[in-house]
C-alpha cells in the first residue's frame, strides 16, 4: 500500500491530550519539515490583498507552525514571535479536556511578618484580593477602597525567579498547617536549600499567630506574655544561643501560635463572607524578613484538597494555595512587592486557571510569562504610583483571552474581535425554535416539548421578593393602559366596547397567555393599530347598516384561522429575518409613542384645567366667579330646586340648571395643572433615581437592592402621599364599579348569525388578512425583542406556541365582544427589566454581573388577575392621581430605550469625533457609514410615525414588514463586515459566507504542491514531508521541555 505524506499542522491544532492507548494504536507519525523545494525569486507583481486577508494569512501561518519552529524563531529574532512558547504551553494546559467543575473563586490574603505595637513578631494581614486589591490603611484600622493593583515590573521578574528557584509542591496531601510547613521545610532541606539546624526556627516563624484586620486586640495572660517574649528574644535576637528544641516545645502555646484547624469566632462573624461564593477557596501569601536566614526561603504549594487551616485566613474558607517568602533583613519592601505580585496573579482569571491545572514548575513559569505578555507598563514620569486606580465599570471578559489558548483562536490586537462574533452587541440567536421542520405543526410540537419540562419550575422560580415588585409595577402600567385604550375604544365604537370590556379582556387574555404560552414574560395589551382598525370597522358597519359586533366576530374567526394556519406551517421561521435594524426601529417607535402619549395627556390636562397667566396679585379682589340666572328663561321649580338662589349653586349645578357663570375667575382653575406637572415629572425622576440606587454608595447592599427593585412602586406611593398632603383636587384614576357591559345594547356573548347578510361571513376574510398581518408582526417582533440573547433566557422561546394562543384568545374575545390583544413591546420590556437577576456575591469594586431574567409565569398571571379584580378595588385605586400614572408611562418609554444601539448612534450625530465614546463598531466601521446607517433608520422611523398618525395607520404592520426589505437592500450600500457590527447578518448571507470559507480552506489543504506567493513567514512555503516511525522516537514532553532544559 502506498503511503502518502501528510503535512503536520503543529501542536497548535491539538485540542486534547492523547492517552497511551491512542498512541499505541498508531504505527507512524508524520512530521512536516518546512524547507523550500528550490530557490525562488521574489515576484515583482504580487496579487493585491486586503488588510483582512493579510491578517488572516499571517495568523493562519503562525498557528500552522510547530512548537520547535516558534521556539527557534524566538531565539533567532529580537522581536517577540507571533505566538510565544509560553502561549503555546498555556494553549496546551487550558486546552485539556476536563469534565470536572470550573475552578472555584479564590480569596487571596497577604500576611506580613511584623511587630505589632512594639511587641513580638506576628503575621499581620496587610492586603486582600478577590478581583481588586484592598489595603489596610496605615494607622486607620480600616480597609482602603478596592483599586486596580499597580505592580512594579521588577517585582514580577523577581517573582519569576522565586518560582524558578524555589520549592514547588503541587497536589500536596496534608490536613493541617503544621503538617504543610514541616513538609515544605523537609523538602527544602532535602534539596539543599535550607540548613537542617534552622528547621525549628523556620517552623516557629511560620506558625506564629495571625492577626487579621477584623481583630482589635489580643488579650494574653501575664504568664503567656512572659513565655512569648523569652521565646521570641531567643529566635530573633541571638540565634546561636538556646536549645533548638525550645521553640518546638512552645508550639503548643495557643497564645503564641495558631495551628488549630477550626475557624475562630472572628472568622465566623466576618461579614466579608457575603462577598464570596459558597465554593470559594483561599490562597495565602506569607512574606517577611528574619535575621537567621542568609538566603530567601521560597515555597509555592498547591494542596490536593482545600483544607481549613484555622485562623490562617480572615474568612472561614479552605486554603488551596500557599506562597511563602522569608528572607534576610533589609529587603522588606522587595518582599512586600513580590507578595503583592503573586497575590495579583492569583486574582487574574487566566493565571488562576493555570495554577489549578499546572503539572510542574514550567507550567507556572509559562503562566507568569503569559501575564508579562499581557501586562501594560506606565512610564514613571507620567503616572504617580501612589494614585489608586478606580475599578472600571465594565471589565473585559477573560473568556476571549482563555479561548485564544484553549480553542486555538489567534490573538487579537487591542479592541479587535473576530469577524464572526456578531458585533451588533445583541440580536436573537437562530436556534431550534426558528427552524422550519417541514411537518404539520412540527414547530408547535417542538415548542410544547421544549417548554413542558420547565412548567413546574415556572411557578417555584417566582418565589422571590423581586416578583412582588414586578407584579405591582406591571399591574399599575397594565391598569393605566387598559383604562386609556378602553376609553378610546368607547369613543371610537359608541361604547360598544368600553373600559369594562377592556378590563375583562385584559384579564382573560393575559392570564391564559401567561399560564400556557411559550414565553410567559410577554405581556399582552391593546395596540394603536388595533384601535385604528376598530374605528374604521365601526364606521364602515354604521355606514352600511351592518351589525358591528357580528361583523367583527367573523373577522376575528377568520383571522384566528389564518394564524392557526401560520402555526401549522411553521411560518414563524420568518422571524429570523427580523434583524436588529427591524427590531430597533419597531421598539424605538413604540417607545416614542409612549413618551409622546404621556406628554400629550398632560397637555390635554392643562387645556382642561387652564392657568391664568395674566394673574396679578394686586388685583386679587377682582377675581371672582358667580352664577347668575338667565334673564331670557322664566324661573320655575322644574328648572332649579326650591329654597335656593343662583349664587349658592356650584359650577356644575349652575350649568345644569341653565345658569350663567360671570367673572374673571370662571374660566381658570388654579393650581391643578402646575401640581399635576409636579407629580408627573416627580414620579418619572424619582423612578429613574431609585432604579439606579443599587449602584449608590449609601446604605448596605441589601437595602439598596430592595429599594431598586421597588423603585417604581415607591415613587408612586411617595407622590400619592404628596398629592394627599397638598390637597389639590388633581384628576384621579377612575375605575368601573359595576360588572356589566358598557352599552345596554349588547350582552356578554355575540351571536354569530342573524345580524348581517350571509355573504358578509365570507367577505370578512379580506379584512381578516390585514388583521392577521397586524397580529403576526406585532406578536413576533415583540417576541424577538423579548428573546434577545442579551437577556440570557435559559428556558427557550416558543414562537409557534405564542401565536397559537394569540389565535385562540382572539376567537374567544371575538365571541365575547372584547378587544383583541397582542404582545405589547414596551410593557414586556419593562416586565423583563423588573425581573433581571444579578450576582448576589460580587467582589469589592466589581460591578454585579447580569445573570439573566427570572423566567416564570406567576408575575404575569397575578398581574392580569389583579387587573380583572380592579373593579372591586376602586375605593383604593381612586386615590392614585392620573399624572402619577402618566409619569410611569414616561418612565417605561424612556427605560425601554436604554441599551438600544440606535439611540447611541443618534447621539453620535451631535458629537465631535474626539468626544465620541470608544464603541466597538466605531473601531471597525467608517464614521460616515455609521451616520448613513443611522440616517436610513431615522428616515424609516419618521415615515412610520407619519403613517401611524394618519388614516393609513391600518397598513402600519405592512410597513413594518417593509423594513425587512429596506434592510435587505442595504446589502448593496454596506459590506457584510460593516453590517455585522451595525446589525445582524441575514441568515442566508452568513450561511453562504461560512460555506465559502470552508470551501476555500479545503482548497488550500488540497493543493499542497501548488505554487504560492512568497511571504516573510517561512511556514508559507509548501514543502515535502518526512515520514518517521514512532518506535524511533523517544517519548518526550509535549512542549519540548527536554530541549529547553538542555539549553
Amino acid at each position: 500500500m502506498e503511503d502518502e505524506a501528510v503535512l503536520d499542522r503543529g501542536a497548535s491544532f491539538l485540542k486534547h491530550v492523547c492517552d497511551e492507548e491512542e498512541v499505541e494504536g498508531h504505527h507512524t507519525v508524520y512530521i512536516g519539515v518546512h524547507v523550500p523545494k528550490s530557490y525562488r525569486r521574489r515576484r515583482r507583481h504580487r496579487r493585491r490583498t486586503s488588510h483582512k486577508d493579510r491578517k488572516e494569512k499571517v495568523t493562519e501561518n503562525a498557528s500552522d507552525r510547530s512548537d520547535a519552529e516558534n521556539t527557534e524563531e524566538a531565539s533567532n529574532s529580537i522581536l517577540k514571535p507571533l505566538i510565544s512558547p509560553a502561549a503555546e504551553r498555556i494553549r496546551f494546559i487550558l486546552g485539556e479536556e476536563d469534565d470536572g467543575p470550573a475552578p472555584p473563586q479564590l480569596f487571596t490574603e497577604l500576611d506580613e511578618l511584623l511587630s505589632v505595637d512594639g511587641q513580638e513578631m506576628e503575621w499581620k494581614e496587610t492586603a486582600r484580593w478577590i478581583k481588586f486589591e484592598e489595603k489596610v490603611e496605615k494607622g486607620g484600622e480600616r480597609w482602603s477602597k478596592p483599586h486596580v493593583a499597580t505592580l512594579s515590573l521588577h517585582s514580577l521578574f523577581e517573582l519569576r525567579t522565586c518560582i524558578e528557584k524555589g520549592t514547588i509542591l503541587l497536589d500536596l496531601e496534608a490536613n493541617s498547617l503544621l503538617q504543610i510547613v514541616e513538609m515544605i521545610i523537609d523538602s527544602q532541606i532535602e534539596n539543599g536549600l535550607l540548613k537542617a539546624d534552622l528547621k525549628d526556627m523556620v517552623l516557629f516563624t511560620l506558625l506564629r499567630k495571625h492577626r487579621h484586620q477584623t481583630k482589635k486586640s489580643n488579650l494574653r495572660t501575664l504568664a503567656d506574655i512572659g513565655k512569648t517574649v523569652s521565646s521570641a528574644s531567643r529566635l530573633f535576637t541571638n540565634t546561636d544561643t538556646g536549645s533548638p528544641s525550645t521553640p518546638h516545645r512552645n508550639l503548643t502555646s495557643s497564645s503564641m501560635n495558631d495551628i488549630s484547624d477550626k475557624p475562630d469566632k472572628d472568622q465566623l462573624k466576618n461579614k466579608f463572607m457575603k462577598k464570596l461564593p459558597r465554593d470559594a477557596e483561599a490562597s495565602n501569601v506569607l512574606v517577611g524578613e528574619v535575621d537567621f536566614l542568609d538566603t530567601p526561603f521560597v515555597a509555592f504549594v498547591r494542596l490536593q484538597q482545600a483544607v481549613m487551616l484555622g485562623a490562617l485566613t480572615e474568612v472561614p474558607v479552605p486554603t488551596r494555595f500557599l506562597f511563602i517568602l522569608l528572607g534576610p533583613k533589609g529587603k522588606g519592601k522587595s518582599y512586600h512587592e513580590i507578595g503583592r505580585a503573586i497575590a495579583t496573579l492569583m486574582s487574574d482569571e487566566v493565571f488562576h486557571d493555570i495554577a489549578y491545572k499546572a503539572k510542574d514548575r514550567q507550567d507556572l513559569l509559562a503562566g507568569i510569562d503569559e501575564f508579562l505578555d499581557e501586562v501594560i507598563v506606565l512610564p514613571p514620569g507620567e503616572w504617580d504610583p501612589a494614585i489608586r486606580i478606580e475599578p472600571p465599570k465594565t471589565l473585559p471578559s477573560s473568556d476571549k483571552r482563555k479561548n485564544i489558548y484553549a480553542g486555538g483562536e489567534n490573538p487579537q490586537m487591542n479592541g479587535d474581535t473576530p469577524h464572526d462574533g456578531g458585533h451588533g452587541g445583541g440580536g436573537h440567536a437562530i436556534g431550534d425554535e426558528l427552524k422550519k421542520t417541514g411537518r404539520f405543526c412540527g414547530g408547535l410540537i417542538l415548542d410544547i416539548k421544549r417548554k413542558a419540562p420547565f412548567f413546574a419550575s415556572d411557578f417555584y422560580d417566582a418565589i422571590h421578593i423581586q416578583s412582588l415588585s414586578a407584579i405591582l409595577f406591571i399591574y399599575l402600567g397594565t391598569v393605566t393602559n387598559a383604562i386609556t385604550f378602553g376609553g378610546l375604544l368607547g369613543d371610537a365604537t359608541e361604547n360598544m366596547q368600553g373600559v369594562l370590556e377592556s378590563f375583562l379582556g385584559t384579564a382573560v387574555s393575559g392570564a391564559v397567555f401567561c399560564l400556557l404560552a411559550g414565553q410567559p414574560l410577554t405581556i399582552l395589551s391593546s395596540t394603536g393599530p388595533v384601535l385604528v382598525f376598530e374605528r374604521l370597522l365601526f364606521n364602515f358597519s354604521k355606514d352600511n347598516q351592518f351589525d358591528y359586533l357580528e361583523f367583527r366576530l367573523w373577522i376575528g374567526l377568520w383571522s384566528a384561522f389564518f394564524c392557526l394556519v401560520l402555526v401549522a406551517t411553521d411560518a414563524s421561521f420568518l422571524v429570523k429575518y427580523f434583524t436588529r435594524f427591524t427590531e430597533e426601529g419597531f421598539s424605538s417607535l413604540i417607545s416614542f409613542i409612549f413618551i409622546y402619549d404621556a406628554f400629550k395627556k398632560m397637555i390635554k390636562l392643562a387645556h382642561y384645567y387652564p392657568i391664568n397667566s395674566d394673574y396679578k396679585v394686586d388685583y386679587v379682589t377682582q377675581y371672582e366667579c358667580m352664577c347668575m340666572g338667565n334673564p331670557g328663561r322664566p324661573e320655575s321649580n322644574d328648572i332649579h330646586p326650591l329654597n335656593t338662589t343662583w349664587s349658592s349653586l356650584s359650577k356644575k349645578e349652575c350649568l345644569k340648571y341653565g345658569g350663567e357663570l360671570v367673572g374673571k375667575a370662571c374660566e381658570y382653575v388654579p393650581d391643578i395643572t402646575l401640581m399635576s406637572f409636579i407629580l408627573f415629572f416627580g414620579t418619572y425622576t424619582c423612578s429613574m433615581v431609585l432604579k439606579k440606587f443599587k449602584t449608590s454608595p449609601f446604605f448596605p447592599t441589601t437595602v439598596r437592592k430592595l429599594i431598586s427593585d421597588f423603585a417604581i412602586i415607591l415613587a408612586i406611593l411617595i407622590f400619592c402621599c404628596v398629592d394627599a398632603l397638598v390637597g389639590v383636587d388633581t384628576p384621579k384614576l377612575i375605575v368601573p364599579t359595576e360588572f356589566k357591559p358598557t352599552s345596554p345594547l349588547r350582552g356578554w356573548f355575540v351571536p354569530p348569525f342573524g345580524g348581517n347578510p350571509w355573504w358578509v361571513y365570507l367577505a370578512s376574510a379580506l379584512p381578516a388578512l390585514l388583521v392577521t398581518i397586524l397580529l403576526f408582526m406585532d406578536q413576533q417582533i415583540t417576541a424577538v425583542i423579548v428573546n434577545r440573547k442579551e437577556h440570557k433566557l435559559k428556558k427557550g422561546a416558543g414562537y409557534h406556541l405564542d401565536l397559537f394562543w394569540v389565535a385562540i384568545l382572539m376567537a374567544v374575545c371575538s365571541f365575547m365582544g372584547l378587544p383583541w390583544y397582542v404582545a405589547a413591546t414596551v410593557i414586556s420590556i419593562a416586565h423583563i427589566d423588573s425581573l433581571k437577576m444579578e450576582t448576589e456575591t460580587s467582589a469589592p469594586g466589581e460591578q454585579p454581573k447580569f445573570l439573566g431574567v427570572r423566567e416564570q409565569r406567576v408575575t404575569g398571571v397575578c398581574v392580569f388577575l389583579l387587573t380583572g379584580l380592579s373593579v372591586f378595588m376602586s375605593p383604593i385605586l381612586k386615590f392614585i392621581p392620573m399624572p402619577v400614572l402618566y409619569g410611569v408611562f414616561l418612565y417605561m418609554g424612556v427605560a425601554s430605550l436604554n441599551g438600544v444601539q440606535f439611540m447611541d448612534r443618534l447621539q453620535l450625530l451631535l458629537m465631535p469625533a474626539k468626544h465620541q465614546p470608544d464603541l466597538i463598531y466605531l473601531r471597525h466601521v467608517p464614521l460616515r457609514k455609521v451616520h448613513l446607517f443611522t440616517f436610513i433608520q431615522l428616515l424609516c422611523l419618521a415615515l412610520l410615525w407619519i403613517l401611524k398618525s394618519t388614516v393609513a395607520a391600518i397598513i402600519f404592520p405592512v410597513m413594518i414588514l417593509a423594513l425587512v426589505a429596506v434592510r435587505k437592500a442595504m446589502d448593496y450600500a454596506f459590506s457584510q463586515h460593516e453590517l455585522s457590527f451595525l446589525d445582524d447578518v441575514i441568515p442566508e448571507k452568513d450561511k453562504k459566507k461560512k460555506e465559502d470559507e470552508k470551501k476555500k480552506k479545503k482548497k488550500k489543504r488540497g493543493s499542497l504542491d501548488s505554487d504560492v506567493e512568497d511571504s516573510d513567514y517561512q511556514s508559507n512555503e509548501n514543502v515535502p514531508s518526512i515520514k518517521i516511525p514512532l518506535d524511533m522516537m523517544e517519548q518526550e514532553p509535549f512542549l519540548g521541555d527536554k530541549a529547553s532544559d538542555s539549553e
